[in-house]
Order: structure tokens, then sequence, then C-alpha cells
């Protein structure tokens, strides 16, 4: 696969390999060369990808309707983002939304155990929006 190189991480005790994980998709994607290596003495630089999910749902007939949404890699940029669509929706609408925080590691699809909704926010009817942490 590629040649053996010493960690850095761990002041070249180990030895880093290419994950078998990370060179199957990596050929998947005719990118070998970009495959992610381990070290096989410590957990080395783990490549992970913090993303912030926000979207807008407008209350209908009891439904939960989805609106406007988007991502960010910043937990504000999401805020503002969500804070800005909010205020453009209709207060007699019920609209509120979520934040939701998720992780991605390379080579491994998205579940439910990366994700977590860390604020909920409301319109009032003055038109502030009204953040809440949630524990989910």
């Amino acid at each position: 696969m590629t040649t053996p190189v010493k960690c850095t991480a761990c002041d070249g005790r180990g030895w880093k390999i290419v994950t078998r994980r990370g060179q199957v998709a990596a050929v998947a994607l005719g990118m070998e060369t970009s495959s992610r290596e381990d070290c096989l003495y410590c957990d080395g630089g783990q490549v992970l990808v913090e993303m912030f999910e926000w979207e807008v749902f407008v209350t209908a007939d009891g439904t939960d309707e989805l609106g406007p949404c988007g991502t960010s890699a910043g937990q504000a940029t999401s805020m503002d983002e969500l804070r800005k669509a909010l205020r453009r929706m209709d207060p007699a609408r019920r609209p509120w939304g979520r934040i939701t925080h998720r992780v991605y590691d390379f080579g491994t699809v998205p579940d439910d155990w990366s994700r977590r909704i860390i604020f909920r926010a409301t319109l009032d009817a003055a038109g502030q929006v009204r953040f809440e942490r949630t524990d989910r």
C-alpha cells in the first residue's frame, strides 16, 4: 500500500500504516494518496470534522414542516444564520428552529451517535429569537 512512516505524534515510537477502512474509501474515490494513516502505537492525530446544522420548522395543522436550513463549521455562524432565518418568518405561523452538532470521521457513515441537538430556538411575538440549550 504505502511505505511505512515513523509517527511524529509519539516521537517515532510507532509506525504509521494506512487503515483498511481508509484505503477502501480512498480507492473507491480514486484518491489513494489522501487515505487515512493511523499509528500502530498511539492514537495519533484523529481526523474529525465538526459541523453545526441549523434547521427552521413551521408548525401548520399540527405538523412541523421543514423550512430553510444550512450547515456551518462554526456554532456562532449557525446561530446567526438561524436567527436571521427565523426573523424573516411570520410569528403567527409559530416558527421554531434547532442547531444540531454533528461529528464526521473519515471513512465512516454518519449515524445518530455522532449527532446531538444542542440548541432549540423560538420566535416570540415581538420578533425576538430566544435560544434554549438542550441536553440531548
